[in-house]
């Protein structure tokens, strides 16, 4: 077989340069590298037991509305077959409206011919006026029926806190995925350019250069700055509004950098501009990670978070802004060890640009350890973002969290569940994530390979 394959490359090298490079690369990082990770990670009980939590939290976030809401799953109203909750996503993508019979009504107040509500029938925002001031969950309630009763509780104003609980994981989780999501590309970009390219090895001409510092600043500018309101107006609408409005400012700023390269091509006739000038991206990228490392992130976070607007979107963007160092050093080493391995030096022999190299074949090989920093960063992040919304910082006040439902037990010293409940489940949360995290570095010691 191998001597057919080699046959086959000799008789048509630019066909099979592709698999070859990707046979280098496997016989140099070992071809049953993540099946051995994979093996060692079940070996460890407590992580596999925390990552079943994981995806059981999951769940929950993503079937929250599902599980605690005060609109019905599914009802017979008027002879009329309803599904409210898929009628609000439509509502809230703008492909729908609701009725005008269904606009500000009580949902519970309906006269329907049958019903089907979900197990929690509240939501976080919704107030029990027969239930407030800290009712217990173990207290007598004044509730029409079982279905009505408040499980976990009440706080000061009624709010249902398994409902707060429920749609406070999705938040959690949200907030952890999104703000790591953006420490990993800034972190994976910068560390993987800073150990790839080094000092010596990117050069740029000096038209090039100086048009894209310019336009990149103009781009984060007009792309980014000048819509922030617009981008925290749309957060406050819904998410599906929020990521159409970010989409149309990753595409101005793309346009923008486009129209800056190709303002590049009219200079390489001047000779001044046209010399190309070595970047020395590995000290540019170490000194900001040196900087980054310096200043208290948590008192970087509360200072920015506290002047600007309250808003979730620009909680997780200043935790994801803050948190890419770690992802960055990891990175960085590993690329400076792949840089100089045999299947490399094959893909530039090949005539691959160095921008394919990079992001085909170098940055997947060193992604391991990154794996590590992201579970630990998550759980990291949650627990920022609890302890901001226990100050009353960033998040808007009517967003009840985890922390924020601590911040309330603070005002009712006598409603024990106020502090217990949230503060198990981020207990919970971070915990379980380090555990992961934890047997992600012993699944990926290569020393533990066999």
């Amino acid at each position: 077989m191998k001597l057919k394959q080699a046959f086959s490359f000799i008789l048509n090298p630019n066909k099979r340069g592709e698999e070859v490079l990707e046979l280098l690369a496997k016989q140099n990082t070992d071809q049953s590298f993540w099946a051995n990770a994979k093996k060692q990670f079940k070996k460890n009980r407590i992580a596999v037991f925390s990552f079943k939590i994981i995806v059981f939290l999951i769940f929950i976030a993503i079937f929250s509305d599902f599980l605690a809401n005060e609109k019905p799953i599914v009802a017979n109203y008027q002879d009329k077959i309803y599904f409210p909750i898929f009628k609000s996503y439509a509502v809230d993508l703008g492909l729908s409206e609701w009725p005008s019979n269904f606009q500000n009504v009580e949902w519970k107040n309906l006269n329907y011919n049958w019903v089907v509500f979900p197990p929690i029938p509240y939501l976080p925002k919704n107030l029990d006026a027969n239930n407030i001031h800290s009712v217990s969950p173990f207290a007598e309630q004044n509730i029409k029926s079982l279905l009505w009763r408040h499980w976990l509780g009440t706080d000061e104003l009624g709010h249902d806190i398994l409902a707060a609980m429920i749609h406070g994981t999705r938040i959690a989780l949200l907030v952890g995925l999104v703000s790591m999501s953006i420490a990993s590309i800034i972190g994976i970009l910068l560390g993987a350019m800073a150990g790839y390219f080094g000092d010596e090895r990117l050069k740029m001409s000096r038209g090039r250069l100086i048009l894209n510092c310019l336009f990149f600043s103009l781009a984060l500018f007009y792309g980014f700055g000048s819509r922030s309101y617009i981008l925290a107006e749309a957060l406050s609408v819904s998410f599906s509004s929020f990521f159409l409005e970010f989409f149309i400012s990753l595409l101005l700023m793309g346009a923008l950098l486009g129209i800056g390269n190709l303002l590049v091509i009219p200079l390489k006739w001047i000779p001044y501009f046209s010399k190309k000038v070595k970047i020395p991206v590995d000290i540019v990228v170490s000194r900001m990670i040196e900087i980054m490392l310096s200043i208290p992130t948590l008192f970087l976070i509360i200072s920015i978070a506290a002047i600007a607007k309250p808003s979730l979107f620009l909680v997780m963007a200043i935790i994801g802004m803050t948190s890419w160092t770690g992802i960055a050093r990891f990175i960085r080493a590993e690329l400076l060890k792949v840089r100089s391995l045999e299947y490399i030096e094959a893909a530039h022999a090949l005539g691959y640009s160095e921008a394919r190299t990079l992001f085909r074949h170098a940055i997947p090989n060193a992604l391991s350890p990154v794996l590590i920093a992201i579970a630990f960063g998550i759980a990291s992040a949650i627990l920022i973002e609890s302890t901001l919304s226990f100050l009353s910082i960033g998040v808007p006040p009517e967003t009840l969290t985890w922390g924020a439902l601590l911040s309330a037990a603070r005002q009712s010293p006598t409603a024990w569940w106020l502090a217990i409940f949230p503060g198990l489940a981020i207990f919970i949360t971070v915990t379980i994530y380090n555990l992961v995290g934890e047997g992600l570095t012993d699944a990926l010691d290569p020393r533990l390979k066999k």
